[in-house]
């Protein structure tokens, strides 16, 4: 029976299912769309650049350090460079660390399976002996709490884990932009098709972490274990930082009677597919840090378009994220159909089948999500 808008058993989803059967996106194509799109993945990609290596950064020299104090320079310290940190003239690395937190928390993949193992425990207390060798307070503290610095080197695992996902991503969006202007890229499927290419490229890709102490190294994730770029930790970020998130401050009440949170953090749905733009800018809204580090790295083109707004600059970063959830939808359709049991052309209709409840699933998570507001 074939449901017309205009009946009461009229699902809206439908027509994502049907638009990523015949190769389309979730969100709809015009090249207003691919403009902003393009040009939004041009920013994100030269922050995730910065980002990236700044975990990679922290995990392999700042590891074990109770007090990093500079922890986003880099290891290039210089008195311009410190007060442009202190005047706040730079890199929003915090918003990273919070993606970072969010991912540990909600965990998934074999990373989060990893480093509970015992493999992983034996190699931390290898790196912990080396590290406090000569330091009889801290080896009091870890007989006292054994479990603590071990739980460091976990957050450690964590942040070269982000760095090495995002290290990819950068470098894919980057290529985006090129393409887009050497006119290779212009539709949203073809964004979509760019994306899912470059994810399964790179699916295989290891994920690995290993720390120097005097001139021995010391393997915590060797490529022996086997963790890999997309099962590992593309998919537990999407399923942390685009579906679940965390709840802004002042945005829900964190009063259990009040029932705005739920109770099991599986239902969370705060992620970036289902945020409001118009928080953004305010005190205590971590992607407010994200937005604030793209506007710096605007494309021309797409700056213009924001200029010639209603409201022009006064709500830069509430436009930026608009055009930033459009964005990750697109990176969503591409996850979709790069995960897709069987293919889109199958004729096999057992297979046709499993593909048609694979994207249900799919469309139900996201029925509260804001698909239907970027679509408008």
């Amino acid at each position: 029976m074939v449901t017309t808008k205009n009946s009461p058993t009229y699902n809206p989803l439908a027509e994502y299912i049907q638009r990523l059967q015949t190769g389309g996106a979730l969100l709809k194509d015009s090249p207003e769309n691919v403009l902003e799109v393009v040009g939004i993945l041009k920013s994100y990609g030269v922050v995730l650049d910065a980002y990236s290596k700044n975990l990679i950064y922290i995990a392999e020299h700042q590891f074990l350090v109770f007090f990093p104090f500079f922890k986003y320079f880099d290891g290039d310290i210089s008195v311009a460079k410190l007060f442009r940190h202190l005047w706040h003239d730079r890199i929003n690395f915090e918003y990273a660390e919070y993606c970072m937190k969010t991912m540990m928390w909600h965990g998934g993949g074999g990373l989060d399976t990893y480093l509970d193992t015992q493999e992983f425990h034996d190699r931390a207390k290898a790196v912990i002996a080396a590290k406090f060798k000569y330091n009889p307070l801290i080896w009091g503290l870890n007989e006292l709490f054994p479990e603590f610095l071990i739980e460091q080197l976990r957050v450690s695992a964590y942040y070269t884990g982000l760095g090495q996902f995002w290290r990819v991503m950068a470098d894919m969006f980057l290529n985006l932009s090129d393409r887009y202007d050497n006119g290779e890229i212009k539709t949203i499927p073809q964004v979509v098709e760019h994306i899912k290419l470059a994810l399964v490229a790179d699916a295989m890709k290891p994920i690995t972490y290993s720390v120097k102490i005097g001139d021995k190294v010391y393997d915590l994730i060797p490529k022996s274990v086997g963790l890999t770029f997309l099962a590992d930790t593309a998919i537990p970020y999407v399923e942390a930082v685009f579906f679940r998130g965390t709840p802004f401050l002042g945005t829900v009440s964190l009063n259990a009677q009040a029932y705005q949170v739920p109770p099991d953090q599986s239902r969370f749905q705060y992620g970036a597919l289902y945020a409001d733009p118009l928080p953004i800018g305010g005190a205590g809204i971590p992607p407010t840090l994200l937005m604030q580090d793209m506007r710096h790295y605007l494309p021309e083109y797409l700056h213009n378009i924001y200029r010639r707004s209603l409201r022009g600059e006064d709500d830069l970063r509430v436009q930026i994220c608009m055009s930033f959830q459009k964005s990750m939808f697109c990176v969503t359709s591409a996850a979709i159909l790069g995960l897709l049991p069987y293919p889109l052309d199958s004729q096999d209709p057992s297979e046709q089948k499993h593909n048609q409840v694979y994207l249900e699933k799919w469309m139900s998570r996201l029925e509260t999500s804001q698909l239907l507001e970027v679509n408008k």
